[in-house]
């Protein structure tokens, strides 16, 4: 499972690095509503959260699916404005200008993406702003994901002006409240990691910086197709010429363990990548290699194999006698938790023997939940 860019024949100057302190408040909302995804925020969410005016609180409850479950898209509106720039503004006002600049049917179907999103990233079909099918079946997706995304999404529909003045009131309070001092201390440091990584592009090229950007993500050796190693299936391209050519890669303080990338059809690709993740310490396997140690753990027999692998190392012979089967079995066994590289093998003597690597095999659980946040 992957996303993939279709980079082919885009040139390395239109490969973008700059923040975006709207989509930094996105992840700021996020990190408010789900504070397990992020313990090392917890000082910050702790602290804002019980500062926060309870009248303000409950109107983000209302639209709280922006940002909590999935991100919409429309807190990266310099991606999807035709004819744009394609890079986010430097200051909190000037990005809700380009959103204010959106046109109806894209921000509503962004806006709508917690309950299209199928649809959404398959690039569109009837807007349901113009089609009563398309309408009815909104309004059906959202009332099974909750009533007050029904709610909402009714009054989307309904009144869209009047929701697009109550999201920007909404946003404006939000920066009022925490998110401007919050963005002068973390504004600087992403600012000179973009210029840094810019840096790194023009001088060592895509494949080093897209090192240094995320463990995650990498490039084919022609440079056409970026791909991000993420729990889901997905495709973009940087040079879609209804949209203009680019890709912009955003640092976020706020975002571990979320790699982001936009590719809803007709937006120009965006890669939002977290600041100071612990994977720059120990890098966290593929999502394919995840999958196999998963899987090679599930079996009765490799799970028993494993209570003794992990007390001692052991040769496949002394296996096969404690639990009762053959040495090819046994070796078969092995085989796989090996290639799932769970296992730590070394000869003694005549002997070779096996032992379960507990390292690999405690990073499991961390990895799965990196995998399936990322």
């Amino acid at each position: 499972m992957s996303v993939t860019i279709d980079i082919a024949g885009l040139p390395t100057e239109r490969i973008s690095f700059a923040p975006s302190p709207l989509a930094e408040l996105c992840m700021a909302l996020h990190a408010l509503s789900q504070p397990a995804h992020h313990p090392g925020l917890a000082s910050w969410t702790n602290a804002t959260a019980a500062a926060l005016d309870p009248g303000l609180a409950d109107r983000l409850l209302e639209g709280d699916f922006m940002w909590r479950s999935s991100f919409s898209d429309i807190f990266m509106p310099f991606a999807g404005i035709p004819g744009g720039t394609g890079l986010p503004a430097p200051v909190l006002t000037e990005e809700l200008d380009a959103l204010d600049r959106m046109d109806d049917e894209r921000f509503v179907m962004a806006a709508l993406e917690h309950c299209w999103l199928a649809l959404y990233n398959e690039g569109g079909g009837p807007s349901p702003l113009k089609d009563p099918a398309a309408r009815a079946k909104a309004l059906e997706t959202a009332a099974a994901r909750g009533p007050r995304q029904l709610d909402f999404s009714i009054r989307l529909l309904d009144d869209t002006a009047g929701v697009r003045v109550w999201l920007r009131r909404l946003l404006e309070d939000c920066d009022e409240a925490f998110f401007h001092e919050t963005w002068k201390r973390i504004g600087p440091q992403q600012a000179a990691d973009a210029r840094h990584k810019t840096e790194v592009l023009r001088h060592k090229g895509l494949p080093a910086v897209l090192k240094e950007v995320s463990s995650a993500l990498s490039v084919d050796e022609g440079l056409r197709t970026i791909t991000a190693d993420k729990m889901v299936n997905g495709s973009a391209t940087a040079t879609d010429p209804r949209i203009g050519p680019g890709l912009v890669f955003i640092p976020t303080h706020f975002g571990w363990p979320h790699l982001l990338v936009l590719h809803a059809p007709g937006w120009r690709p965006v890669v939002h990548y977290p600041l100071g993740s612990p994977e720059l310490a120990s890098a966290p396997g593929s999502v394919e290699l995840l999958q196999r140690r998963m899987e090679a753990l599930a079996h009765p027999m490799r799970m028993s194999l494993c209570r003794s692998l992990a007390r001692a190392p052991y040769t496949t012979s002394e296996l096969a006698t404690v639990y009762g089967i053959t040495a090819p079995e046994v070796s078969r066994h092995l085989a796989v938790l090996k290639k799932a590289g769970l296992l730590q093998t070394r000869r003694q003597g005549r002997y070779v023997q096996h032992q379960l690597d507990l390292t690999a095999v405690a990073r499991i659980g961390s990895d799965f939940i990196e995998g399936i946040l990322r």
